[in-house]
């Protein structure tokens, strides 16, 4: 079998699946600066004769699965394949895998350092010391920028997957309560509390997003919502912005409704004007789509990846 890898991939990765399975082509859609669209896509396919593709960003449309009938898999160094038309591998019989978590650690990571630098006023105080505003006083900037402890605090997910239990595991132990909203998940410990979506966001201190982006999840997260969150609390989004009403956080942030918000998605991206309302309001803490941007999450899709794969191709000579 020929696979063509178009996704970051690491050598010893691309060389397990040479040795068990079979040739390996790399064409990673960095060495383009952007990922591979639709038309690349079916030359690079064309010229390589491959016959299986691990993809990242790139345009794996109904058009590009049709014209490529001989694929065996598909796998999407992704935490969502939404990249892929996935109706059509499923009516052509192609398998297709992704890798859900990759980032896990990564974002679960950043939620830490940027509630607990919005909880400290960190990066107030880190401009107010820039700008020479420090007086004689030593004690200013004790009084002035004084915040609170995330030890203590109540947390609360909306939705409870891979990323939302990885901050749960790190969190407990400052230590936080955990409560979570995930109506399909039904296995957990018992050490985090399965709540109503509108418990979350009244009796938490800080509510973090973590939806997929799908029909039922597009603005669910809306003024009937926001205005049940304490005064004090904190609303994070590292998620999609799309499942959140930008009009309704918006308003809630300037009328100082919440506490303030820690943004790692936009309605649009690079942002739009009412975006950037939103990135330059004094209690937003806004991050560029970075939550999930390590390079240890290569080499954790690559292990994710090639465990599926191999797994498969082992079941495949088998059967």
């Amino acid at each position: 079998m020929r696979i063509l890898i178009t996704a970051p991939y690491h050598e010893e990765g691309r060389q397990l699946l040479a040795e068990r399975i079979g040739e390996v082509v790399y064409k990673p859609w960095k060495d383009l600066g952007r990922a591979y669209n639709e038309n690349e896509l079916l030359s690079l396919l064309h010229d390589t004769s491959a016959e299986a593709l691990i993809t990242e960003h790139d345009h794996v449309t109904a058009k590009v699965i049709e014209a490529n009938p001989q694929l065996q898999f598909i796998g999407v160094c992704r935490g969502t394949p939404s990249n892929v038309s996935l109706e059509t591998a499923k009516k052509m019989g192609i398998a297709v895998f992704h890798t859900p978590a990759r980032n896990a650690q990564a974002v679960a990571e950043l939620f830490l350092a940027t509630v607990i630098d919005l909880l400290r006023n960190t990066y107030t105080a880190v401009e107010w010391l820039k700008s020479e505003a420090w007086t004689e006083d030593a004690h200013t900037s004790y009084l002035q920028f004084k915040g609170n402890e995330l030890a203590g605090k109540t947390i609360g997910m909306v939705g409870f997957g891979a990323v939302g239990q990885r901050i749960a595991s790190m969190v407990e132990n400052f230590p936080c309560a955990i409560k979570f909203y995930d109506p399909y998940l039904e296995n957990y410990d018992p050490k985090y509390t399965k709540s109503s979506l509108e418990d979350v966001f009244e009796s938490c201190d800080v509510v973090s997003i973590h939806l997929p982006v799908n029909a039922s999840t597009i603005g669910m997260i809306n003024e009937n919502l926001i205005s049940k969150m304490r005064r004090d609390a904190v609303f994070v989004n590292t998620a999609r912005a799309s499942v959140v009403n930008r009009d309704d956080l918006l308003y809630a942030l300037e009328n100082k409704l919440i506490r303030g918000a820690i943004l790692d998605v936009f309605d649009h991206e690079p942002p739009d004007e009412k975006d950037y309302k939103l990135i330059n309001l004094p209690n937003v803490l806004a991050t560029p789509h970075i939550a999930g941007a390590t390079h240890e999450v290569e080499d954790h899709h690559v292990a994710i990846m090639n465990g599926k794969v191999l797994s498969w191709f082992t079941q495949e000579k088998v059967n």
